[in-house]
């Protein structure tokens, strides 16, 4: 699971689990870090598709899914 997603994309799962990260609900979701377009909304789009992570409640906020949790937790591991 892990070894599909590039650093970058490592990157911006734990800059959306350290709160930085704003997602726009739409076909294809921007994601805002620290207030800042993303430089590659290709893998923004696909981390979104992915189902790593989505919009929370308040419907801007980025959070992780529970597959964004997972591939976290092991890469910290290993």
């Amino acid at each position: 699971m892990a070894d599909d997603l590039s650093h970058r994309a490592l990157a911006m799962l734990r800059a959306v689990a350290e709160g930085r990260a704003v997602l726009s609900r739409s076909c294809e979701p921007d994601l805002f870090i620290d207030g800042v377009p993303c430089c590659d909304q290709m893998t923004a789009h696909a981390l979104a598709h992915g189902g790593y992570v989505a919009a929370g409640p308040d419907g801007r906020t980025a959070e992780l899914t529970d597959a964004g949790r997972a591939v976290l937790s092991v890469t910290l591991v290993a």
